[in-house]
């Protein structure tokens, strides 16, 4: 009786091993995803702050097209519109 429970136990050790060996084997996984996730997470970050620095470039070029019509109309020879000039 010893033997066989000598071997059952020896049976266990070996099982033991190679649950703990195969969940060494499942972690490298779990460090992809989670690496993974990270630079998911850092990529929509930078792709949000590109979506403002483009609303910011849209409204500067906005502003540069109207701008733009001033000088043409300077180079007419058209008075400046708007507020008169201090003195």
């Amino acid at each position: 009786m010893v033997f066989i429970r000598n071997n059952k136990i020896q049976k266990m050790k070996h099982l033991k091993r190679f649950w703990h060996w195969l969940l060494g084997k499942t972690t490298i996984d779990e460090k992809i995803e989670a690496k993974v996730d990270e630079v998911v997470e850092e990529v929509k970050e930078r792709v949000d702050r590109i979506k403002e620095e483009i609303a910011d470039v849209k409204e500067a070029a906005s502003e540069v097209i109207s701008q733009a019509g001033d000088v043409v109309d300077a180079a007419k020879g058209k008075k400046r519109r708007g507020r008169k000039k201090k003195k």
